[in-house]
């Protein structure tokens, strides 16, 4: 039972993490439109921060419910 609680706990702090990467990604393509390159700059860091993290959480989910 824990696995399967662990399992959905990493799931759905990946699938967190996938969103706000999303949101990042979204504001960094309103400051290009708005021609904000520093603010766009600075949302794409971000995310990609995010989305670093989203992709180790989704591993790690994946694993868990894989075993």
């Amino acid at each position: 039972m824990s696995e399967i609680n662990e399992a959905s706990k990493l799931h759905s702090q990946a699938a967190d993490d996938h969103e706000a990467t999303a949101k990042h990604h979204r504001d960094a393509a309103q400051c290009h439109d708005k021609n904000a390159l520093g603010e766009a700059k600075s949302c794409a860091i971000n995310a990609l921060s995010c989305c670093k993290d989203a992709q180790e959480k989704s591993t790690a989910a994946c694993d868990c419910s894989c075993k």
